[in-house]
């Protein structure tokens, strides 16, 4: 579904990622791993067609993606609804005046009439148990709600592909366990999930594939969750994890200590 060929961009000459190479199968739960830096997040905007790759290609089944195809205003609107981006400030992806308008504005922008986006708004509310907060001014709500709605938001146009960049920033240990269980729930609804993550405690829980990425912007290991997580050594090389880096055993799950940077 996803292809990277050989991707390099660089901001005003400073490279953010070099000679990115990977597939994305249909139905994947892949992380993407790395410290601060490493390219993560300009890797999710180049997927979402946010940003072009300064060389190499990027393919979405099949078919190449390039500036001069998302300037037609029909290839960019059956793009853009088939991946959903969930930004890591949900406050930059909110801007409407209440819940409900702020989920409606992706069904109305894609044309829909007033009959479809309101059942579409009503599922997600229902989907996300936020149908308290119809009417609520997102800028009031806390971190946790307004992760919610922005996830609602995104899910509206029913997205083949859900992306999210550092989902658990911010957020209390009882909304990440409910985000991790919902990204679980919707990977096994068969959409396609991409998360950027420098969350160790719930990478394996959520992906079935880590891609890590070093601080010289390349893809250090592409393997299984597990497979990477056990490589400890290749963990501190990259600097995800410093020296009090250590597992343990805790009713039957690995519990990661690290030192985020």
């Amino acid at each position: 579904m996803i292809e990277l060929q050989n991707v390099s961009y660089a901001y005003e000459g400073s490279t953010a990622l070099d000679g990115i190479d990977f597939k994305i199968e249909k139905g994947e739960s892949v992380c993407l791993l790395g410290p601060n830096g490493s390219g993560k997040s300009t890797l999710l905007k180049l997927i979402n067609g946010l940003i072009f790759a300064s060389s190499g290609s990027y393919l979405f089944d099949g078919e190449e993606i390039t500036q001069k195809k998302l300037k037609d205003v029909k290839f960019s609107k059956h793009f853009h609804q088939r991946l959903g981006f969930v930004f890591q400030d949900s406050e930059a992806q909110l801007f409407c005046s209440n819940v409900y308008d702020e989920i409606a504005f992706g069904p109305r922008q894609m044309g829909m009439d007033e009959e479809t986006v309101e059942k579409r708004v009503d599922d997600c509310l229902a989907l996300l148990h936020l149908e308290s907060f119809k009417s609520r001014q997102p800028y009031h709500l806390s971190g946790g709600e307004k992760k919610k709605v922005a996830i609602a938001a995104t899910l509206a146009l029913n997205p083949d592909v859900l992306i999210l960049d550092e989902p658990m920033n911010g957020l209390d240990p009882r909304t990440e366990r409910w985000l991790a269980a919902f990204i679980i729930e919707l990977n096994r609804a068969g959409k396609t999930v991409i998360t950027s993550t420098h969350n160790l405690e719930l990478v394996q829980e959520i992906s079935h594939r880590a891609i890590l990425f070093d601080e010289t912007h390349h893809i250090a290991a592409d393997l299984p969750t597990e497979k990477l997580l056990e490589n400890i050594d290749l963990l501190k090389k990259v600097n995800l994890v410093d020296e009090y880096y250590h597992v343990h055993e805790d009713h039957g799950h690995e519990l990661f200590h690290i030192h985020n940077y």
